[in-house]
C-alpha cells in the first residue's frame, strides 16, 4: 500500500507562489489516481486538484483554475502542486491523497491513502 509524505508548505505573501510535493512509497505509484485536498480551520476538507493514472487527465476546483497546476513524475513516485497567484483564501492545510482506480474521484471519502498534510499560509 502506498504511503504519502507532503512537503513544500510555508508562509507567502498574496500574489506569490509555492510548490507542494508529495512523495509516495510502498506501492505501484503509476496505478494510483493522485489528488490534493485542503482544509481550513473550521471547514470541511475540500477537493483542490487531481491527476489520473499516467497523467492523462487533470481536474481542478473552480477557485484554483488558471492558478494551480498538478503534475506527476511516475519515475520518481512524486506528485506536485504548483500554486501561483496565491490568495489569502488559499490558506489551509494541504493534503496529498491516493486511490487505486481508473476514474478521478472528487470526494475526500473516495480516497484511501493520505499524507500528514502541510500548512500553507498566504498573508494579505
Amino acid at each position: 500500500q502506498v504511503q504519502l509524505v507532503e512537503s513544500g508548505g510555508g508562509l507567502v505573501q498574496a500574489g506569490g507562489s509555492l510548490r507542494l510535493s508529495c512523495a509516495a512509497s510502498g506501492g505501484v505509484f503509476s496505478w494510483y489516481v493522485m489528488g490534493w485536498f485542503r482544509q481550513a480551520p473550521g471547514q470541511a476538507r475540500e477537493f483542490v486538484a487531481a491527476i489520473s493514472r499516467f497523467g492523462v487527465q487533470q481536474l481542478y476546483t473552480d477557485s484554483v483554475k488558471g492558478r494551480f497546476t498538478i503534475s506527476r513524475d511516475d519515475a520518481k513516485n512524486m506528485v506536485y502542486l504548483q500554486m501561483n497567484s496565491l490568495k489569502p483564501e488559499d490558506t489551509a492545510v494541504y493534503y496529498c491523497a491516493a486511490v487505486h482506480q481508473v476514474g478521478i474521484p472528487l470526494e475526500a471519502n473516495e480516497y484511501d491513502r493520505w499524507g500528514q498534510g502541510t500548512q500553507v499560509t498566504v498573508s494579505s
